[in-house]
């Protein structure tokens, strides 16, 4: 590699709106804040919302599926 071509690579800390707080590197030079991390977010945490879809496919079935058996 050539010399002086690549930014410095340090370690920051990370703080969530949690307060989760861990290391990283980056080629960032100051503390980073961030809204949702793997200790919060919903995927992971396995808090996740279902959608239910359910009820709209049937309220389609209902107000469109007559089209479809009368052709």
């Amino acid at each position: 590699m050539k010399p002086d071509v690549h930014p410095s690579y340090n370690e920051i800390q990370v703080t969530c709106s949690c307060g989760n707080t861990f290391t990283t590197q980056s080629t960032m030079k100051k503390a980073l804040h961030i809204e949702v991390c793997a200790a919060c977010h919903p995927f992971y945490t396995g808090k996740q919302k279902i959608v239910d879809t359910a009820g709209r496919v049937e309220k389609f079935n209902q107000k469109y599926g007559a089209m479809r058996k009368s052709a």
